[in-house]
C-alpha cells in the first residue's frame, strides 16, 4: 500500500473513532451498574444505596446491583472503585468516612479521595444517636458521663465508621472520660455486640440504633446534631446535656472512578438528582433517618474539600493521632 493510501486509511479510521465515540456514549448504560457500598447490609449507607438503586434502575433501564464491601472504615471499597474501569458501571455510594474523615485518621490511605474519583452528587445527611446497653446505670447523657468518670476504662464503645468513632471521641475529649474504643467493620455488627453487652455504648445513625431503642433493647440518650432531630424529637442534643459546641452529623455522596466520561457522569447525576427529588424516595429515606439532598458534581467537589478540613479539625480537637 502506498504512503498516500496508508495515510487516507489512518484518517478514515480516526474519523470513524471520532464519530463512534458519541454513539457509544449514547448507549450508556448497556449493562448492569454496580453500586459499591463500604459498609454492611443494614447500615444507613446500604439502605440509601438500595433505595437509590431502584430509582436509577427504573430511569436508565438497567439493573443496579448493590455490593457491600465493608472493612477498614471504607478503605477496601473505596480502593476497589478507584481501580475500576472508568466507564460508569462501578459507582461508590459512600459517606464522609471515605471522603473526609479517613484523611485525618489514617496516615497512608490506599486511595486518593480527590485524584482517584469523579464526583457525581451529594445524597443526604444523617444524625447519630447515642445509645447504651440496658446494663449501664445511666438514663441520660449526664448520668453516663458521671458513671464513666467514676469508672475509668470500664466502659467500651463500638464503631464501624469514622463518624461513629469520632462522635464518641468528641464526647471523651469534651468531658474527660476514659472509654475504650472497639473497632468494627460496620455499625450493624457493633449494634449486635452492643445488644449482647460485649460493648456498652455507641453513636450510630438513627436508622441503625433507634429500632432497638424503641423496642426497649437499648437506651437512647441523645443525638449528635446541634438541633433535635425531627425523627427523634424526644432525644436531647449533646449541647442540651451540657457539652458546649458539640455537633457532628454524617453525610452521603456518590463517586465514580476518575476519568469517567463527563457525559456518563452527567447521566448518573441527572438520574440520582431526580431520584432524590422523588417524594416516594424521600419518604422512604426520611423514614430510615436519612435527610435526602443532591448537588452538581462541582458542588460535591467543593463540599468534599471543606468537609475534609472540617473533619481534620474535629480529629485534632479530639486528640486523635493518625494510625
Amino acid at each position: 500500500m502506498s504512503f498516500t493510501l496508508t495515510r487516507r486509511a489512518a484518517l478514515a479510521g480516526l474519523a470513524l473513532c471520532l464519530t463512534a465515540a458519541p454513539a457509544m456514549a449514547d448507549t450508556y448504560p448497556s449493562k448492569n451498574i454496580r453500586f459499591v457500598v463500604p459498609f454492611a447490609a443494614g447500615s444507613a449507607t446500604d439502605t440509601l444505596a438500595r433505595v437509590l438503586g431502584q430509582s436509577v434502575s427504573a430511569q436508565l433501564g438497567q439493573t443496579v446491583v448493590v455490593e457491600n464491601v465493608p472493612g477498614a472504615n471504607g478503605q477496601i471499597a473505596a480502593t476497589q472503585v478507584a481501580r475500576a474501569a472508568p466507564d460508569g458501571y462501578t459507582v461508590l455510594i459512600t459517606s464522609n468516612s471515605t471522603h473526609a474523615s479517613n484523611q485525618a485518621l489514617v496516615k497512608k490511605l490506599s486511595y486518593d479521595h480527590v485524584k482517584d474519583f469523579a464526583p457525581i452528587t451529594r445524597l443526604g445527611g444523617i444524625t447519630l444517636a447515642l445509645v447504651v446497653n440496658p446494663s449501664v446505670p445511666a438514663n441520660t447523657t449526664q448520668e453516663l458521663i458521671a458513671y464513666a468518670k467514676a469508672n475509668p476504662g470500664k466502659l467500651s464503645f463500638g464503631a464501624g465508621s469514622t463518624s461513629s468513632r469520632l462522635a464518641v471521641e468528641m464526647l471523651k475529649s469534651s468531658t474527660g472520660v476514659d472509654i475504650l474504643y472497639v473497632p468494627y467493620k460496620s455499625n450493624p455488627q457493633a449494634v449486635t455486640d452492643l445488644l449482647g453487652g460485649q460493648v456498652q455504648l455507641m453513636f450510630a445513625d438513627i436508622s441503625t440504633t433507634l429500632p432497638s431503642a424503641r423496642a426497649g433493647k437499648l437506651k437512647a440518650l441523645g443525638v449528635s446534631s446541634a438541633e433535635r432531630s425531627p425523627l427523634a424529637k424526644d432525644l436531647p442534643t449533646m449541647r442540651e446535656a451540657g457539652i458546649k459546641d458539640y455537633e457532628l452529623t454524617a453525610w452521603f455522596a456518590a463517586f465514580a472512578p476518575a476519568k469517567t466520561p463527563k457525559d456518563v457522569i452527567d447521566k448518573l447525576n441527572a438520574a440520582m438528582v431526580k431520584a432524590m427529588g422523588d417524594k416516594s424516595v424521600q419518604d422512604t429515606l426520611v423514614g430510615a433517618g436519612i435527610e435526602p439532598s443532591s448537588s452538581t458534581p462541582a458542588e460535591l467537589a467543593s463540599f468534599v474539600d471543606s468537609e475534609t478540613k472540617k473533619w481534620a479539625e474535629i480529629t485534632k480537637a479530639a486528640g486523635i493521632e493518625p494510625e
